[in-house]
């Protein structure tokens, strides 16, 4: 209950400066904190709180999810969709909460959010863990093409998709937004061997109330290309500076997510060395879902 009111307070005081941002919380507040930051622009942290918030939070975490400004649950017409705008509510969250420290769980697109997030307040951050995370934004625009145009090569018509958006400019969300549909169109978002415990987490998500309330903000990632300059990065020499810092990082990912190249893979487990990385069998992007027990047990065996 006091969780709740916690949560309900800080959303009701954000309305009152113009701004709506969704936050929840679970499990026991004296715990080790996480924060979970969830993909886009345009996501939310529906998924993650339908299936895996709360039996993360049973293995002993104290578990904050929301949506950021101007995304899913947190409608804000006003946002700017900027790294800026986001850690200024992220610092909002530890003022509120009054965290001192707090592991910062990014996933895909949070995963630069939370890497920018650590480097710039390293102070704040217990541990960074990177689920699934863009790391080398180009690399993996570059990877999904060639690996497509290798799979058609043969055919004329998805050649020329492919070469469609190959050409646009790469900085603009027209082309990442090319890329991740020709992506999802292709399966690399989903494991090749769904299992019954995934299949049954997915069902439940669907039927249950979260799915309700999978808001998709259409614009966020135009307006984050228009305001953000840092638009297509990579952060693995950030990450360098991270862990010379001394916050430790820790990456977890699918071996069956389609978007990352094993040259990817291997250089970023370079940069958090071989016990804080763990590669998922059977797993694809949203690998909380697709792995839960191993996801889970693998973020309480390094956090704990």
């Amino acid at each position: 209950m006091k969780s709740f009111l916690v949560s309900f307070f800080f959303v009701f005081s954000l309305f009152s400066k113009g701004q709506s941002l969704y936050i929840k919380t679970y499990g026991n507040e004296k715990n080790k904190t996480i924060i979970f930051i969830h993909g886009g622009p345009s996501g939310n942290a529906t998924l993650f709180e339908g299936t895996t918030a709360q039996k993360l939070a049973d293995q002993g975490f104290y578990v904050i999810a929301y949506d950021r400004r101007g995304e899913g649950r947190s409608t804000d017409s006003n946002a700017k969709f900027t790294y800026e705008e986001v850690f200024q509510d992220l610092n909002s969250i530890y003022a509120k909460y009054h965290l001192k420290k707090a592991v910062i769980l990014g996933h895909s697109f949070g995963g630069l959010v939370a890497t920018l997030y650590t480097h710039k307040y390293p102070q704040n951050v217990s541990a960074l863990v990177l689920a699934g995370a863009l790391f080398s934004q180009q690399e993996t625009y570059d990877h999904i093409l060639n690996t497509l145009k290798k799979k058609y090569s043969n055919d004329s018509e998805q050649l020329k998709k492919i070469s469609i958006v190959e050409n646009l400019n790469k900085n603009s969300a027209e082309y990442r937004k090319g890329c991740y549909e020709l992506a999802g169109e292709n399966g690399f978002f989903k494991m090749p061997k769904p299992t019954k415990a995934s299949k049954k987490l997915y069902a439940n998500y669907e039927a249950g109330e979260f799915y309700k309330t999978n808001i998709r903000n259409k614009n966020a990632p135009l307006l984050f290309y228009q305001n953000e300059k840092q638009n297509n990065i990579d952060t693995r020499p950030v990450l360098k500076k991270i862990k010379s810092a001394g916050v430790p990082i820790y990456g977890i990912y699918g071996k069956d997510d389609g978007i990352f190249s094993s040259d990817q893979i291997n250089s970023l487990k370079a940069i958090t060395g071989e016990k804080h990385f763990a590669f998922l069998d059977n797993c694809s992007h949203y690998l909380f879902v697709d792995q839960q027990v191993a996801f889970i047990s693998k973020l309480k065996y390094w956090l704990k």
